[in-house]
């Protein structure tokens, strides 16, 4: 198994270089106490805690995995102690309101220990992962009464929190959902019905655990207008502490899966269990659309985790790995062979999972800022503004960063050859790991479909719009700068066509809306190089001027430019398939008819 080390040095380039937090922070209502010091400080701690704690624990999840006993669902070994040792050090409250027992930082922040838990274990820090989205929606919509009872318990670390959508016959289509809830005398709801897929929906780690759960009313319209959000606890509130009894609440089966062995995958049966409306009655989907959108970027930064461990492990094996000759002549005149670095298909895997390890933490830490000025901003254009692209990002961050992460653990396995098979180096346990990103929290194109429907084409373009307008901003500003020609020229042109090949799909649309379905999930890829690209050409400016100013750290900063080119030629010449997959239209998907696929 490849030793973990916390990605610190970049992520500090991210986020002080690049994105200039420090700034952000100090015009951030709420955010004072998130000074640079304070911020160091959080960074170097969990970073020990991930590489000491839960790093050591990532092997043993995946070969012990959870099971099922009478006594309810046992997590691996040490994994229960690691989670005490999480909420000792107060790691749950990091980024939560102060009012229910948060620290009161910002959500960006939070966001980074979510990378570095998820790199370092990702199916352990599913647990603590899966909260977040409960206590965003409780925050969001919960009474003050649900709030002082849930909330603060979920912030302390005390509860752990799921969401509940999926039903075996009905998957993404929640319209057809058959759970049902009915009025209790004493205004709580009788919840009944089964839900598959859920993680961390049973487990030893926490004493109780929070169920938010989708739900029909008896007089509910039928589909998705018909939906209402409950809140299901495992077992309930009784004087301060918790009933000894059960709420009904129980786990049917554990899920017997490709990876993420470590945490508990459940079918959730509810048995008459007592529940609690959260907001409006037939609204319960527009309420867990907050839950689900914090779970799409905590998915997107997935995709990220599993690059970054593929990176680490593939770099470290092809500095040591000793075989064949370089081309011009050996590099390790005194050894059998020369270290597979040398060759240029192992660069080129390499520089392919670094261009979009870096790249997609570039992307990632930048929509959390968005995050915090649309939760925090006291200047209401300024909310409306990250709102808007906000929407736009997320469905991009959710695909595009799991996408290329797969993609990544799959170059991180292949350069170790044969050894990559095989577990002991765990390579193989990073790409089943990370294959689950691109399917739960709305598959790749379930979020295209999002992506180009809702966000751009309902919006008449105008979410796009709100990303390419600083595209256009910062290729304008460096248009006389020779030093990033080759980046800016290509990424102002790139900016143009983005939206002349949206327009063209909306025009196509509307005399034909299978266009939409038939482009979206190229469109989604499209829109993702085409994001990265900005950030690459953003990141070598960063770096020209560090270099420029004579930095002690040249080597890092003449890689980020390095990288940068490498990007611009060989990954984003990929746009051009994606484009002309857009625009081939509908019919070569559609023409064909069922019958004419062949026989099973």
């Amino acid at each position: 198994m490849p030793e973990y080390k916390a990605p610190l040095r970049d992520i500090r380039f991210v986020r002080n270089d690049l994105l200039k937090y420090a700034d952000h922070y100090a015009t951030l209502p709420g955010a004072e106490e998130a000074t640079p010091d304070m911020v160091d400080a959080i960074l170097e701690e969990g970073a020990k805690f991930c590489e000491q704690v839960l790093s050591p624990l990532n092997r043993v999840g995946d070969e012990q995995g959870c099971t099922l006993t009478d006594d309810g669902v046992k997590t691996p070994e040490g994994f229960k102690e690691a989670y005490t040792q999480f909420v000792e050090g107060g790691w749950p409250s990091l980024a939560n309101d102060a009012e229910y027992g948060g620290q009161g930082l910002p959500s960006s922040l939070g966001l980074v220990l979510s990378e570095m838990m998820g790199e370092a274990n990702w199916s352990w820090g599913m647990y603590p992962g899966l909260s977040h989205g409960a206590m965003n929606t409780l925050e969001a919509h919960g009474t003050e009464e649900q709030k002082q009872t849930y909330l603060t318990k979920l912030i302390s670390g005390e509860w752990t929190g799921t969401m509940c959508l999926t039903e075996s016959h009905c998957g993404t289509d929640l319209g057809m959902l058959r759970t049902k809830a009915e009025p209790n005398a004493d205004g709580s709801y009788k919840v009944t019905g089964t839900k598959i897929f859920i993680s961390a929906g049973e487990h030893d780690m926490s004493e109780n655990i929070v169920h938010i759960v989708l739900a029909r009313l008896p007089d509910a319209p039928k589909g998705t207008k018909g939906i209402s959000l409950f809140i299901v606890p495992k077992r309930l509130p009784e004087g301060g502490g918790i009933s000894k009894e059960s709420n009904g609440v129980s786990c049917g089966s554990l899920e017997h899966k490709m990876g993420i062995h470590g945490n508990a995958t459940c079918v959730m049966n509810f048995d008459g269990a007592k529940g609690f409306l959260i907001g409006p009655p037939n609204k319960g989907l527009n309420c867990m659309f907050t839950f689900m959108n914090a779970a799409r970027l905590g998915t997107g930064i997935q995709g990220l985790a599993h690059s970054e461990v593929a990176f680490q492990g593939a770099l470290r094996y092809a500095r040591e790995r000793l075989q064949s000759r370089s081309l011009s002549g050996p590099a390790n005149p005194d050894g059998p062979a020369d270290p597979i670095i040398v060759h240029p298909d192992v660069r080129r895997m390499l520089l392919t999972i670094k261009a979009f390890t870096e790249g997609n933490r570039a992307l990632a830490y930048y929509t959390a800022r968005l995050v915090d000025l649309s939760q925090y901003s006291k200047d209401e254009d300024e909310k409306e503004k990250a709102k808007l692209q906000l929407d736009f990002l997320t469905p991009i961050v959710k695909a595009f960063m799991t996408e290329t992460g797969f993609e990544a653990a799959n170059l991180g396995l292949q350069c170790y050859g044969g050894h990559g098979y095989i577990a002991e180096w765990g390579m193989e346990q990073n790409v089943r790991d990370s294959r689950i990103s691109m399917l739960y929290e709305g598959t790749t194109g379930i979020q295209a479909l999002d992506l180009l429907g809702r966000k751009v084409l309902m919006t008449q373009g105008e979410s796009l719009k709100s990303f390419t307008k600083v595209v256009h901003k910062f290729c304008q500003a460096h248009s006389d700068n020779e030093a990033l020609r080759e980046f800016i020229d290509p990424l102002a042109a790139l900016n143009k066509e983005w939206g002349k090949l949206t327009m063209k799909v909306g025009m196509q649309a509307m005399q034909n809306r299978e266009v939409v379905g038939a482009a979206a999930v190229d469109y989604l890829m499209y829109s993702g190089y085409a994001c990265l690209a900005y950030f690459w050409a953003d990141m070598a400016r960063v770096a020209k001027e560090k270099l420029d100013e004579g930095t002690t750290d040249a080597g890092f900063y003449t890689a980020k430019v390095q990288t940068a080119r490498f990007y611009f030629q060989r990954l984003l010449p990929r746009i051009l398939g994606h484009k002309s997959c857009v625009e081939s239209g509908p019919d070569n998907l559609l023409d064909m008819a069922e019958e004419d696929f062949g026989e099973v």
